[in-house]
């Protein structure tokens, strides 16, 4: 499968309307969390998209697709 690249913002913000919520941020690394157990950090950097590796990582934690990661509300 084709990743498409992903902002950080992008990222977060889909992963609030997810149910996840920031509990801490140390520097560029975004801390999320939610309320059933599953955790994730996001790496935010200006300007930058998120490397495929990481978006990955992402994916499996959240236990979320890559079509309800990219879902536009």
């Amino acid at each position: 499968m084709n990743q498409p690249m992903l902002k950080a913002d992008h990222v977060i913000k889909s992963l609030k309307r997810h149910g996840f919520n920031v509990i801490c941020q140390k520097g560029s690394h975004i801390r999320m969390h939610h309320k059933d157990g599953r955790v994730t950090t996001v790496s935010s950097h200006s300007g930058q998209d998120i490397g495929k590796d990481l978006l990955r990582k992402i994916l499996r934690d959240t236990e979320l697709t890559m079509a309800e990661l990219t879902l536009e509300t």
